[in-house]
């Protein structure tokens, strides 16, 4: 933000993160760069979720949603859940592979759910889980590895890089 002075108005500078996309010439599908796509599938250097279950957890929609097209993309099989509570209820049902979950959420946030999935019986409580989070300071990957994520990707995450994690 600047200014030249009371009166002068002022200049708002906001920088926002695209995904740049781009036309394949033979087909004309868009693919993300670094990607491939078969049969309207993104795999990244060969590698797809298929057949991988992944419950996505994140209170923001938006976000919510973007995540779960791009692994549905590389054909995982995507739920959501929009807060701690829902996800222990659709864990226990759906028994997911992995767990994407934000940590910043309001009431129990992503460190509390990944201790309670942790105390679940039956198997479910060794889900592979990762954070995916704006919280991205060395302290907050400590924070989250020790709370039981196996890994930890600071939002806003490449495309590639989260299918990869998650495979």
């Amino acid at each position: 933000a600047t200014s030249e002075g009371e009166g002068k108005g002022s200049t708002f500078i906001v920088s926002l993160p695209v995904v740049a996309v781009r036309q394949e010439e033979a087909g004309g599908e868009r693919i993300h760069p670094g990607s491939a796509v078969t049969n309207d599938a993104v795999s990244v250097n060969g590698v797809t979720l298929e057949g991988v279950k992944i419950l996505v957890v994140d209170d923001e929609k938006d976000a919510r949603e973007v995540i779960r097209r791009l692994l549905a993309s590389a054909r995982a099989e995507v739920v959501t859940a929009a807060s701690a509570a829902e996800a222990i209820e659709i864990i226990q049902e759906a028994r997911p592979d992995v767990l994407v979950s934000d940590i910043g959420m309001p009431g129990q946030d992503g460190y509390e759910l990944i201790r309670r999935v942790r105390m679940l019986g039956g198997g479910v409580g060794s889900t592979k889980a990762v954070a995916l989070t704006a919280f991205a300071r060395l302290e907050d990957r400590t924070r989250a590895m020790l709370a039981g994520y196996q890994m930890h990707l600071a939002k806003p995450v490449e495309p590639s890089e989260l299918i990869v994690t998650v495979a």
